[in-house]
């Protein structure tokens, strides 16, 4: 075998070896041929021509990107801090190569302007009571506007939202309050309660001939304790009955 063929042999076997990749399950890789787009491969073991062709591999995997806390003015004019993540994954490789040069950085940006014209148009007793809601409506315009990039965006999720000190003091202030009324109200409503039960005893107490007398006798044993000491003349409930329609027979009398 002669030097020339030796030679050219070792090239071929270079450019052979050379151009073995590996794309993994979870990639997708897109190859272009001469700067234009020609195919995407699928896992597994592909060749390419090297010099010629250029591989870029894209992870379809679900990613995430921070948005860094920012202040956001609300509707009614309070100014919050806010952080977000995003959660979005790659559904076709070759836009996100082709479409957008950084399509990660790409998606935190517009989700973060997103975030900030939404938070604008409501007031801070909604951000702060329907935040998932608000979440909900900032990924379905993100997920809208990152369609043509070949990304879906899965979630979003608003993480602190941070009030000024005066507002704090003041949703404090508030939660006090709001404490109070409801410890008032509860006992009212056991003080009524117990009322209806009371004035519903003693009509069932009274219905019966001597009821009356009997209970009160329990509550003189209960006040009690040390009957030793203390010598106690109960009449009878009865006795002040007869005496008081006694009194009204000798007032007709009269």
């Amino acid at each position: 075998m002669g030097p020339f063929l030796t030679t050219i042999l070792g090239i071929a076997l270079f450019f052979l070896l050379a151009g073995i990749r590996v794309v993994d399950q979870y990639e997708r890789a897109v190859v272009l041929t001469f700067g234009k787009y020609t195919s995407t491969r699928k896992p597994g073991l592909t060749w390419i021509l090297i010099i010629v062709q250029r591989m870029i591999k894209v992870d379809l995997r679900i990613a995430t990107v921070d948005i860094p806390q920012q202040e956001v003015i609300t509707k009614d004019n309070v100014t919050v801090g806010i952080n977000a993540v995003v959660y979005f994954k790659v559904e076709s490789a070759e836009k996100a190569v082709l479409e957008i040069q950084d399509f990660r950085h790409s998606t935190a940006l517009y989700a973060q302007a997103t975030l900030r014209d939404v938070i604008g148009e409501v007031e801070l007793d909604t951000l702060l009571s329907q935040r998932d809601q608000i979440a909900e409506e900032i990924k379905k315009i993100v997920d809208v506007a990152t369609d043509p990039w070949g990304i879906d965006v899965s979630y979003i999720k608003m993480q602190d939202i941070e009030l000024p000190a005066d507002m704090k003091r003041v949703m404090a202030k508030q939660a006090e309050a709001e404490r109070e009324r409801r410890a008032i109200i509860i006992q009212a409503e056991g003080e009524f309660t117990a009322a209806t039960k009371i004035a519903q005893a003693a009509e069932v107490l009274n219905s019966k001939a001597g009821g009356l007398s009997l209970r009160t006798l329990q509550t003189i044993e209960k006040i009690n304790p040390d009957p030793s000491k203390t010598t106690i003349f109960a009449l009878p409930i009865e006795f002040f009955e007869g005496m008081k329609s006694l009194a009204s027979y000798f007032k007709g009398k009269s």
